[in-house]
């Protein structure tokens, strides 16, 4: 499992054109799923995200999680992130899963941090969406599951 995390402002998704997805401030979450990932992975990166210091205190270090902080998620899927592209000039997506089990884990991903107490907003599994974010700081980070 490989996901980008973007502390965002705020962040939407669109699908043909209307919103389907947005959150103010908070964390904006691209989702890709491998074929070697299992529950397990989900319940680390969930717990990992959770619990993420990105947010600033009032020292303005990055020393506050996301419920401190008063944020929100908003999750979207992206398989593109398990392409390589060390080979050739067109990636290859060997590594990421079919989409029966990105769905599922995409969706379990997302009701795992709802259950957590989060409000959560998502884009649409297999859909070509057009996403908006005002990133804060930039602040980026890429995390992935062994």
């Amino acid at each position: 499992m490989r996901i980008v995390i973007q502390r965002v402002k705020q962040a939407s998704v669109r699908v043909s054109g209307g919103t389907v997805g947005a959150i103010r401030k908070g964390l904006l979450i691209f989702l890709g799923v491998a074929k070697k990932d299992t529950i397990a992975n989900i319940n680390f990166i969930v717990d990992k995200v959770a619990e993420l210091r990105i947010f600033a205190d009032h020292e303005g270090k990055m020393n506050v999680p996301i419920r401190e902080a008063g944020g929100e998620f908003l999750v979207v899927s992206q398989f593109t992130l398990l392409g390589d592209c060390s080979q050739g000039r067109r990636p290859s997506f060997d590594e990421a899963a079919d989409p029966l089990k990105g769905e599922e884990y995409y969706n379990l991903f997302v009701e795992e941090l709802k259950k957590k107490g989060f409000k959560v907003e998502t884009g649409r599994f297999r859909a070509m969406m057009d996403v908006e974010l005002i990133n804060d700081g930039p602040v980026t980070f890429v995390i992935e599951t062994k």
